[in-house]
């Protein structure tokens, strides 16, 4: 079982100065880029998000009330727990109407790649298991990680466990936990 935790992460500050962004997961691409990643960025103050051509984005909203982004010159509240799939190319600024937020995001390779992630409430009573081609990040609350290998691991805020189908971990507690999926895209769409 493979647990990637947050404490351990780099923050990465962003061009502009806006905030920082510390990177979980990608997928490095033959042409030395990477053809997904999910991160968890800390938006300090409006302006600007970089600009992904080729991309698709989907943002979700961890911590803090709310992120007012303009896609394309459309407004499009962002409330916490709700993902927001949109073109990582068009031109994107973001407002913090109430203040500082953290979000969890998604980029994937256009045509390559598809993402979705879902906000599930954890139970004490059943597991929820991580498949391959997913991530799970625990939002908040207290769970642990298991596996058949062995004794449940303690996550913490943050923490990322990576599925697997030969052995698929599973997050038992109470709390909520982002399911990232990214899925290779359909050839016939």
């Amino acid at each position: 079982m493979q647990i990637i935790r947050f404490a351990g992460l780099k923050a990465e500050p962003w061009r502009n100065g806006g905030g920082v962004t510390r990177e979980i997961a990608r997928l490095e691409s033959a042409d030395g880029g990477w053809d997904w990643r999910v991160s968890i960025a800390d938006v300090a103050k409006a302006g600007d998000f970089s600009a992904f051509p080729g991309m698709e984005r989907v943002l979700t909203v961890i911590e803090g009330e709310l992120l007012l982004l303009t896609v394309g010159g459309a407004e499009q509240p962002l409330e916490k727990y709700r993902p927001f799939r949109f073109d990582g190319g068009a031109a994107t600024t973001a407002a913090l109407p109430t203040g500082d937020i953290r979000d969890l995001n998604v980029i994937t390779r256009t045509g390559a790649f598809k993402a979705f992630t879902s906000i599930i409430e954890l139970s004490k009573k059943r597991a929820h298991p991580l498949f391959q081609g997913q991530l799970g990040v625990l939002l908040q609350g207290q769970a642990k990680a298991s596996d058949s290998a062995g004794e449940p691991l303690d996550l913490g805020r943050y923490d990322a466990v990576v599925g697997s189908d030969s052995d698929s971990p599973e997050i038992l507690g109470r709390g909520f936990l982002a399911v990232v999926s990214i899925d290779p895209a359909d050839p016939s769409a």
